[in-house]
């Protein structure tokens, strides 16, 4: 590759960087990323961006409550509202492998924990019977933090292996970046409004 073609790469990648879901809710666009003329990737680089879907918290839910929180399992994408809407987040995601292991609909956060320990359910053990409870810690596959939904075995967490986010990879759970995933924890209060598409 020459040095012209490095720049104009590096410029096209820096141009995509900039259409971000709080410029296009400034701009009032409604238009999906991947509908937008956004330069492509690199020919063998893997991405998740071109199935981002802007989402409005006034498409899922009458108001914010306490916070809002929707998980895209389409476009592997979780959107954080605050409880006066002044603060939007967008985080990738990892989603459940399967359709059968999808669960859609609404739901809330009712418990939360730093350090969670996994113990994995009767159908992950049927699939794979060596699996068996691991204590907190870097193996752990809910990573340094999760937040429990009203839906028995459905959670918000973390996860040790980033490989998984973006992917469809969990047995039913949105998992993030241990780094966002805190950043998350601290903003969703217990009682935080959940929206599963």
């Amino acid at each position: 590759m020459s040095n012209n073609q490095s720049r104009r790469l590096f410029l096209a990648t820096a141009s995509a960087a900039l259409v971000t879901p709080a410029l296009l809710r400034a701009q009032n666009v409604e238009t999906p990323v991947d509908e937008l003329d956004v330069p492509q990737t690199p020919q063998g680089v893997r991405r998740n961006a071109s199935s981002f879907q802007y989402q409005q918290w006034q498409d899922h839910f009458d108001t914010l409550g306490v916070a809002t929180v929707v998980a895209d399992t389409t476009s592997r994408a979780l959107h954080y509202w605050n409880s006066d809407g002044s603060d939007y987040r967008v985080f990738a995601t990892s989603v459940p492998r399967r359709e059968d292991l999808t669960k859609r609909g609404y739901t809330k956060i009712v418990r939360k924990r730093v350090g969670p320990d996994w113990t994995p359910t009767a159908n992950m053990i049927a699939e794979d019977p060596d699996l068996s409870y691991m204590p907190p810690g870097p193996g752990n596959p809910l990573g340094t933090h999760a937040m429990y939904l009203s839906w028995p075995a459905y959670l918000i967490h973390g996860t040790h292996d980033t490989r998984k986010i973006g992917r469809r990879s969990s047995s039913g759970c949105i998992g993030l970046y241990n780094e966002q995933i805190a950043q998350l924890f601290e903003l969703c209060p217990v009682g935080t409004q959940v929206r599963v598409i």
